[in-house]
């Protein structure tokens, strides 16, 4: 038995998520291998291998300069008919899900997306969350190659040192598949982002204004976070959607979640869920969030927020 990890990237740049497809992989099946897509992610092969990857297939294409959910799709799909490993894995992200979707419809095989537990010995029952995250679904999945993705943030990216020995992989892509390649895009500003920050300051209704975000990005700096928000606050047009937390925003893991009047519906819990302990600031104790969290405390933010920040600054000097 062989599982395929297809590697997420950004012209080279390595999504910390396939890790995590890499470490899922290794709980069921004792060889892996993992498949990357373009040139420009040729220089991953030693990182790949220091996380498990005994081979690292490389496929190498004109359409492939950028990311291409087609061109992806019909690499990942070549790929299986010609190495028949006997699972195909990605991350959970956008990408990953679209990709596997992709590859899924042109062999003509099932998908299952967002699993978080796989038994092959039991006839490959799976669970993977439905709904966001509110739900739980058990099935079993039935094909010759199986198709998943794991849900991202279920599975923690530990090394496992294998050979991670490259190859070529060849691919025959149709020019029509170019139509849904990135042809430009934005540059963020460097740095943390939410996803990946290990300190996440999320305000919610409670915080009042967006002026009123002041306190919290001053602790954020302080502590080297970021700060996140509930789907309120960006409807309110506080903040930009970017610094929405849940199920319709960006999904965190930070090693500490500060939710500061944030009330805890289940489509923000959801994407705060994954956080490794979760600070809840708030006035009313039976707030979901704050009934969730490991620590609380139970208060006025606008005086708590600032408190906190002055006695950083006085143990700091």
């Amino acid at each position: 038995m062989t599982a395929l990890v297809v590697i997420e990237h950004d012209r080279g740049a390595l999504s910390p998520a396939s890790l995590e497809a890499l470490a899922a992989a290794r709980t069921f099946d004792p060889i892996v291998h993992a498949l990357t897509l373009g040139v420009a992610a040729d220089g991953l092969a030693a990182e790949l291998g220091a996380h498990g990857a005994a081979a690292v297939h490389q496929v190498h294409h004109d359409l492939l300069r950028d990311f291409g959910p087609e061109a992806w799709g019909e690499s990942v799909a070549q790929a299986v008919r010609s190495l028949q490993p006997s699972s195909v894995l990605a991350c959970g992200t956008d990408r990953g899900n679209e990709v596997m979707a992709q590859a899924a419809a042109r062999l003509d095989l099932p998908f299952v997306a967002n699993v978080i537990s796989v038994n092959e010995a039991d006839a490959w029952a799976v669970t993977r969350v439905r709904w966001g995250g509110s739900l739980l679904e058990s099935c079993t999945l039935t094909a010759d190659t199986k198709l998943l993705t794991v849900s991202h943030h279920a599975f923690e990216a530990i090394e496992s040192p294998a050979a991670g020995t490259p190859s070529a992989l060849a691919v025959d892509l149709d020019p029509s598949l170019a139509r849904t390649i990135v042809t430009d895009r934005v540059e963020r500003a460097a740095g943390v982002t939410l996803a990946t920050s290990p300190l996440v300051v999320g305000g919610g209704r409670a915080v009042g204004s967006a002026d009123a975000f002041a306190p919290l990005e001053e602790l954020a700096a302080l502590l080297g976070g970021v700060v996140g928000c509930s789907r309120a606050v960006t409807n309110n047009g506080w903040r930009n959607h970017t610094d929405q937390v849940g199920q319709t925003g960006t999904r965190i893991a930070p090693d500490l979640y500060m939710a500061c009047g944030i009330s805890g519906a289940i489509q923000h819990w959801v994407g705060a869920m994954a956080s490794k302990k979760i600070l809840a600031i708030n006035t009313d104790p039976e707030a979901n969030m704050v009934t969730k969290a490991d620590y609380a405390v139970i208060g006025d933010l606008h005086k708590v927020i600032p408190a906190i920040t002055a006695e950083i600054r006085r143990r700091r000097g």
